[in-house]
């Protein structure tokens, strides 16, 4: 296990993974703290979280993180995920048009190990994650089940940037973590694919035809 913390590196980039394309790079300080504060609070404040439920080992139960969704040019965009997705845009070098937002209220709240869903997206554009409020830890570990399990702190004001390709190569997560101090806000940036988007939903509508039709 290799774990990253700003105390012990400079606020520097970090290559995490590497692959074809751009890999896994945690960008520290991308954000300057006074300006990530502010985006915290208006991002808390102004947008409408949702609580999901899944099942698991036969019962349903509460998804341990709030959530919330936007396209990039919706009309009542909340504050400040427009000027944020600016930002992004520039650091990452794509022309997101998606963001999800997931809202860790304390240590408990978390997600388990997985990769991206990739139908939907535009193939090769990133993923490029924006963190903002408290410190939460990340693990990234090879599908493989080859290397050591990476564990990077995302501080807030920082940006971890994954590759399309990485998301078949690759798990990440955010494990419940003790002595957390205050809720952690992710702003995940994606290229949505809107004509792939449109065609996947556009098929699962059609109606059934019958064996006997020519």
């Amino acid at each position: 296990m290799v774990v990253f913390q700003s105390d012990l590196f400079e606020a520097t980039p970090l290559a995490l993974v590497d692959d074809a394309e751009s890999g896994i790079r945690y960008l520290p300080d991308m954000v300057p703290q006074a300006t990530a504060q502010a985006w915290f609070e208006l991002a808390l404040a102004n947008v409408t979280w949702g609580n999901q439920r899944r099942l698991m080992y036969e019962r349903e139960v509460d998804v341990p993180r709030l959530m919330a969704h936007f396209s990039l040019d919706a009309p009542d965009l909340p504050e400040p995920l427009m000027e944020a997705a600016e930002q992004v845009r520039s650091i990452a070098g794509a022309p997101f048009n998606s963001v999800g937002l997931n809202l860790y209220r304390d240590g408990n709240d978390s997600v388990a190990p997985h990769n991206d869903k990739t139908q939907g997206l535009v193939q090769k554009a990133p993923i490029a994650i924006l963190s903002l409020g408290a410190t939460r830890r990340m693990t990234i570990r090879a599908k493989s089940g080859k290397g050591r399990t990476l564990n990077v702190d995302l501080h807030p004001g920082s940006v971890i940037v994954m590759s399309y390709a990485s998301q078949f190569t690759h798990n990440h997560g955010i494990p419940k973590m003790c002595g957390v101090e205050g809720p952690r806000l992710s702003l995940a940036f994606r290229c949505v694919d809107l004509q792939r988007l449109h065609t996947r939903v556009k098929n699962a509508t059609k109606p059934l035809v019958s064996a006997s039709n020519p």
